[in-house]
């Protein structure tokens, strides 16, 4: 008897996810996991696509054309796929993350014990994906979107005043930026990558001693990015001038 309730419990759990999984239309899947070193190693990536497919899912590369819209963002989900560090065998696992970064599934480990690193990932990974086979995935035509709205900022300079006269020092000057759109953050090996609705690239971001600071990069522009009173910003020099851009990020 306990036996058949464990049982009924299971398949019930099961359907539960399944369901959560049919939500979505599409996944995204990054061209390099955190465990790789350089882009599509041991051709995880396109092995990943392949899978996906077969299990009847739309699939695209973090670094293909999307048909999504801007609000649409939500409505695909992310996938990684993390590397179980184990002696003598390979062992991985694929999740899968929304859009605000919630686990919605994590496949059954796959395990390989093949000595050639990239017959053993292959194995490992197509393994792991059995589960996920498994769960008969069929888009619902739920349409999910971003319940976040975006707010625009109010364009702003900060002026140091002396003696009652207003005086213009370009290198003490912060000129706020708004933000136009959400970012969403995608673990890197050293820090993440902020990506938007299309997806894009939009900023690279190392982390540092400090939790809540970062060295930043946007489109060839060095600078840092840090959280203040619960806002994310990114400080740069235009010339002379010091910006300070808000970004919304969601990690």
């Amino acid at each position: 008897m306990k036996k058949q309730l464990v049982f009924i419990a299971l398949f019930i759990s099961g359907l539960g996810i399944a369901q959560s999984i049919n939500d979505y239309k599409a996944v995204i899947i990054p061209v390099k996991y955190e465990f790789m070193k350089s882009d599509n190693q041991y051709r995880l990536a396109t092995l990943t696509k392949f899978n996906l497919n077969k299990a009847g899912f739309e699939a695209y590369y973090t670094n293909e054309e999307k048909p999504f819209a801007s609000n649409d963002r939500c409505s695909f989900l992310d996938l990684d796929v993390i590397n179980q560090k184990a002696f003598l065998s390979t062992k991985l696992y694929i999740v899968f993350k929304d859009c605000y970064g919630k686990e919605i599934y994590k496949s059954d480990l796959g395990v390989s014990r093949e000595k050639n690193y990239e017959t053993a990932f292959n194995e490992a990974l197509n393994r792991a994906f059995e589960s996920v086979m498994a769960l008969n995935y069929k888009y619902s035509g739920k349409v999910i979107t971003s319940s976040q709205p975006v707010q625009a900022q109010s364009v702003r300079a900060d002026v140091n005043s002396e003696n009652n006269q207003s005086t213009v020092n370009t290198a003490a000057v912060a000129v706020s930026v708004p933000s136009s759109k959400v970012l969403y953050a995608q673990p890197t090996a050293n820090g993440f990558q902020l990506i938007d609705s299309v997806p894009s690239v939009i900023f690279k971001i190392q982390k540092t001693a400090q939790p809540d600071y970062f060295i930043a990069q946007k489109a060839g522009t060095n600078g840092v990015m840090y959280k203040k009173d619960n806002q994310w910003l990114f400080e740069y020099y235009q010339g002379d001038t010091l910006m300070s851009e808000k970004v919304e990020v969601k990690f």
